[in-house]
């Protein structure tokens, strides 16, 4: 880390503040020597765990969540993850789902979580997540940001995989974690009965139409750029998870690695309470605890990381694990980064 937080004097009680111009001012007041007490405040809000802490886009007037560490140091280097919500969802179901927030303090995490209103993110969006990538760079100081990952659950996924390599991101994203959104380098077979079950209040379909002759769908073409990927699924998604990875070939990893199943006592944080009447096991069914299997394929080139997660016995929606969070994200914090700082 640029600031080693033990080397800095115990009285340090340091400030930080994001005033509606969306840049973060870091103060720090220095007296005798005694524990650290934080001060934090985003916009006049002191920093509570668990508490969202919504911040406007000046540029669009649309509000975000910003997570940090509530003992966050001047100079002190973080690992910045964008957080993207699925379609038919919000900022509130996502970061219950993803809740990277919850680590920020281990891991030293910087996480935006934006929402689209149209509640599926379009190319008009794209300036709205710039902006916010752009006012947390500013605010942390590009030298401090480690690392910096595109997180993104379904359509929020495959969101991600659109913008990672384009002319905004390509130069800034280190790394991209894909939640039930698409994997790189092999895509599994789908689950014939995935989707969002049909529930029985659901008014009757109207008639039924003479449907467009079928054609092949063609694939979106994988991202060319050069970055960190994790693809995190649940078991009932997909047929079965392939074995070999055509990004870990190009990265010249070795063979895959199963590292210890992650097993979790505790249940995840929210679910879709909309589609359980019925609900489906490849949809997602009620928050329960669980088991993952973590696979990985070690030594890539540059430091990168590529690794898939399989959640046994989950579907689509359920919201993550303490546990197996903690595995995704020190994934994350393991890999490579410093495109930002460099740029």
């Amino acid at each position: 880390m640029k600031n080693n937080r033990s080397a800095i004097c115990k009285s340090a009680k340091p400030s930080i503040i994001l005033p509606a111009a969306g840049v973060i001012t870091l103060t720090m007041a220095l007296a005798a020597c005694s524990p650290i007490q934080p001060s934090v405040e985003l916009m006049g809000s002191a920093c509570t765990p668990g508490v969202d802490s919504p911040v406007t886009d000046t540029g669009t007037g649309r509000t975000w969540v910003l997570d940090y560490p509530c003992d966050l140091q001047p100079g002190e280097e973080v690992t910045f993850i964008l957080n993207l919500h699925g379609g038919g969802s919000n900022t509130a179901y996502q970061h219950a789902y993803f809740p990277a927030w919850e680590l920020k303090e281990k891991y030293r995490l910087v996480v935006a979580t934006p929402y689209s209103p149209a509640a599926v993110w379009r190319p008009e969006d794209d300036q709205y997540l710039q902006n916010i990538v752009t006012s947390v760079t500013e605010a942390v100081g590009a030298d401090n940001i480690r690392a910096f990952w595109l997180a993104g659950h379904s359509q929020g996924g495959l969101t991600s995989r659109r913008l990672v390599c384009t002319e905004f991101f390509e130069n800034k994203v280190d790394g991209f974690a894909s939640l039930s959104g698409g994997r790189l380098g092999g895509a599994p077979q789908r689950s014939p009965n995935a989707g969002r079950p049909r529930q029985a209040d659901a008014p009757p379909p109207s008639a039924p139409t003479t449907p467009p002759p079928a054609t092949a769908a063609t694939p979106p073409a994988e991202p060319a750029c050069d970055f960190s990927h994790i693809y995190a699924i649940g078991e009932y998604e997909i047929v079965s998870l392939p074995d070999t990875s055509a990004l870990a070939e190009k990265y010249n990893c070795s063979a895959r690695v199963r590292r210890d199943d992650v097993v979790d006592t505790e249940p995840g944080k929210t679910y879709d309470s909309r589609s359980q009447n019925p609900g489906t096991r490849e949809w997602g069914l009620l928050p329960r605890p669980g088991t993952a299997e973590v696979y990985e394929y070690p030594g890539c080139d540059d430091g990168r990381v590529i690794a898939d997660v399989v959640r046994i016995d989950k579907g689509h929606t359920e919201g993550f694990e303490p546990n197996i969070m903690d595995t995704i994200v020190s994934l994350m914090v393991s890999a490579s980064g410093g495109k930002i700082q460099r740029n």
